[in-house]
């Protein structure tokens, strides 16, 4: 047994109930038909398979006061935050099988108040195309998985941004974000503002990977929980069709393992969300058969022994 890891607990959340597109909801099981939990025991992890979280259907209905199905997204996330919690109670390391990015509100949140517990210091990893730090003010779709940064921020409804008993959840000096190259003109506004620190496709081009990666693991230490939330849409399309907000120029194949292999050199992954794999848009299950392939690196997979 791998004495790096915790057990993990894999969850599904079945909804793209804050999404675009329909068809995330099928994501999970996209996940577990491409082999997620046997990769990961295959690493030597004790992993266990806990279900799915359960909720409402999608109503897919518009906008009311700037939010898409606000209710049916909080109903999710109570469910997400209650699970995630739950695990980490019990000492384990909660992995989220989305679905789609508005889950990370209740893991997030639940990862937060579990470390204000704990004392440890929470380090958000957000592998992402856009920086999802969207308001009802600044954006007209209303779809809340464009907004769950700024949620954890403090910025949203009080039904979202209250998970764990404190507002906000998170600061934004706390999270880091790879891969954006998708950002609306409002949003670049309030980015600015608050400082979020952004490793964009631009800045990973003029100085590599592997910098960018060291500057976001910057302090990262044997005190701190490291929290990846990966969304497959920051892989460039042509390797990662199956999501449903594809931007050309993304993460390269062997850049995103060395992403996932700078974490688990780090020792510190303390719980993952896995999300927007849209079975419905893919190849055969290729973009789920890629995250699972680098969910393995995630989990220490290398080519050669290494110190």
């Amino acid at each position: 047994m791998s004495r790096r890891y915790p057990p993990v607990s894999v969850f599904g959340v079945p909804t793209d109930i804050g999404a675009s597109r329909r068809g995330a909801s099928m994501g999970p099981e996209a996940l577990r038909v491409a082999g997620l939990v046997e990769a990961i025991a295959a690493r030597g992890v004790e992993v266990r398979d806990v279900g799915d979280v359960v909720g409402p259907r999608n109503p897919v209905s518009a906008p009311v006061d700037g939010y898409r199905h606000l209710d049916e997204v909080v109903a999710w996330n109570r469910g997400v935050f209650d699970t995630s919690t739950r695990e980490l109670q019990a000492g384990r390391m909660p992995i989220l099988l989305g679905g789609d990015h508005c889950l990370a509100i209740g893991s997030i949140a639940a990862v937060a108040a579990h470390c204000r517990t704990t004392g440890k210091y929470l380090r958000v990893l957000w592998l992402d195309a856009h920086a999802d730090f969207n308001t009802r003010e600044l954006t007209p779709s209303g779809n809340i998985h464009g907004m769950p940064v700024a949620c954890l921020c403090g910025m949203g409804p009080a039904a979202l941004t209250g998970f764990g008993g404190k507002t906000p959840a998170i600061k934004p000096d706390q999270v880091r974000q790879i891969g954006i190259r998708s950002v609306d003109p409002g949003e670049k506004r309030l980015v600015k503002e608050h400082g979020l620190d952004i490793y964009d496709m631009r800045y990973i081009d003029e100085v590599g990977m592997r910098r960018a990666m060291e500057e976001a693991l910057e302090g990262v230490d044997a005190d701190t929980h490291l929290h990846v939330s990966f969304d497959v849409d920051m892989l460039d399309p042509p390797i990662a069709p199956g999501t449903g907000t594809r931007v050309p120029g993304g993460v390269n194949y062997r850049e995103a393992q060395l992403i996932m292999e700078m974490v688990a050199d780090s020792g510190c992954l303390g719980s993952l969300d896995l999300v927007e794999v849209n079975p419905a848009l893919d190849r055969r299950n290729m973009t789920a058969r890629l995250a699972v392939d680098l969910v393995e690196s995630l989990f220490g997979k290398s080519t050669l022994m290494r110190d």
